[in-house]
């Protein structure tokens, strides 16, 4: 399962962690993988959580793409690495949240065509 999630099915969350990966790096310039996983936990009140399986995956597919770099730092006897985002990463994030706002648009159209909102249902 890519993610464990109190709220939503991992159909409903498929192919939006990149999108989500894209915009917590360019908020935050420079994040490490247990760092995201924090994050997404803490903005969505717990309602997405993401296993480092399903999290570095992504970073190095990303990181394979060009969107994003890394740089490792030394902790003592650890390394951490961290993740920021490239001019193409800015622009491919730039372009699926655009994306993705005109789906989502599209489906409320669809889905709450009778004018009920989500709350209504």
């Amino acid at each position: 399962m890519m993610y464990i999630c109190a709220m939503y099915s991992k159909e409903l969350l498929k192919g939006t962690l990149d999108i989500i990966i894209l915009k917590l790096l360019e908020e935050n310039g420079k994040m490490y993988g247990y760092e995201i996983c924090q994050k997404v936990k803490d903005i969505s009140d717990g309602k997405i959580l993401i296993r480092d399986g399903s999290l570095y995956p992504i970073l190095h597919k990303l990181l394979k793409d060009g969107m994003v770099t890394t740089e490792e730092v030394n902790l003592g006897k650890r390394v951490r690495k961290y993740y920021s985002l490239t001019a193409k990463g800015k622009g491919e994030k730039k372009m699926v949240v655009a994306e993705l706002a005109d789906f989502m648009e599209t489906l409320s159209k669809i889905v709450f065509s009778d004018g009920k909102t989500s709350a209504a249902i």
